[in-house]
Formats: structure tokens, sequence, C-alpha cells
């Protein structure tokens, strides 16, 4: 994975290049990729995510989460991304790596979706790959943290792939879909053996 920096915005800093795909922070000029995407994955999306506000489509929406995102990352809170395919620069979806916490912790939670038609390609795997990478080299964090829920079968194969370990059971953990849910909690450690090659053969 190298880091690079943009020269169309400054807010498109910085970009991740993985295994057929790059990540970086996302841009207005994204809106239209990114509003299209998003309502053709409606059904496949409203499942696992929290409840989608009424105007989450806009583009005075879209301003505001960018806006947010930037603000979070200068505070080093947060840091959000966009993924593209590398081959065309058709847009796949998007990773997080929200509540850092630094000091004792330094620890970071994972969060992920995609787009319904890039969906079981091996996309995510392989940008969530590319996000550990920059988590534990980049921001020299010790652990990463993720949740999801216990019927979705992709977003586990993604996160043991990529070597997190199933740490726990959380009841009525999140928010999703306007209903409490049950999460399973995963976790890799910055030491934790990992051996890409072997996890892409299962």
């Amino acid at each position: 994975m190298a880091l690079f920096r943009l020269n169309r915005s400054k807010s498109a800093e910085p970009l991740l290049r993985g295994e057929g795909v790059f990540l970086r922070p996302g841009i207005m000029e994204d809106f239209a990729q990114w509003t299209a995407l998003r309502e053709a994955s409606r059904s496949f999306l409203i499942p696992w995510e929290p409840t989608w506000p009424e105007d989450d489509l806009t583009r005075a929406a879209f301003r505001r989460r960018l806006r947010r995102q930037a603000e979070e990352s200068a505070r080093e809170e947060s840091q959000s991304f966009f993924i593209f395919d590398s081959a065309d620069e058709e847009l796949l979806g998007g990773v997080t790596l929200g509540g850092v916490r630094r000091g004792v912790a330094e620890t970071a939670t994972l969060g992920y979706w995609i787009g319904a038609r890039h969906a079981g390609k091996g996309h995510m795997t392989r940008a969530v790959a590319t996000l550990a990478t920059y988590a534990f080299s980049t921001m020299r964090l010790h652990r990463l943290e993720a949740a999801c829920i216990p019927d979705n079968v992709a977003s586990i194969k993604v996160l043991e792939h990529n070597g997190f370990h199933r740490e726990g059971f959380a009841r009525g953990y999140l928010c999703i879909n306007g209903a409490w849910r049950d999460h399973l909690l995963y976790a890799r450690l910055t030491g934790d053996p990992f051996d890409p090659a072997a996890e892409a053969g299962r």
C-alpha cells in the first residue's frame, strides 16, 4: 500500500492504494456517483444500517456529510474514505475508522458499506486490508474493532478474511434500521499473526 496526495482537492487527501482498489476521502465531485449508487442499493443496505434520514441523498446532506467528516478528521477522531475500482475509478462503497481513541487505547472502530452490484466480488475484503495497513502503519494504532449483525454472513467473511478475531457478543448493541440489534464483536491487534495469501484462499 502506498500513500499519495491528490492535486484536485486538499479534501481528497490521502489516497491509499490496495489490490484493485484505492481509497480517498469524498469530495463534492463524487456526489452524482455516490447518490446513484446509494439509491440503487437502498433495499440492499437498509437492513444493515441506521435509519436513513429523509434527505439523506440530497446534495445538501452530502455536503454536510463531507464537512462533518473533514472536521472529525482534523480532530483526529475519525478517517472516512470512499472505495474506488482502480481500473475505471468507479465508486464501490465506503469505509471508516471511527471513534479513534489515543493514549492507553490506540484503538479505532471499523465500519463499511458497499453498493449492491459490487458485493460478493472481494472489493470490500481488499479495501479493509488496505485500510488496516494504513491504520497500523501510518496511524500507529494498536487495535481495530468491528461489530456486525450475526446473520450478516458477508460482513463476517470480510472481517475474518482480514485476520479479525471474534471476541464477544453484545446484546442490543446498535440501533439498525429502527431496531436495537445484537452484534458480534471482532478485533485485530497490530501484532496478530496474519497471512493475507492464506486468507485469500479460504
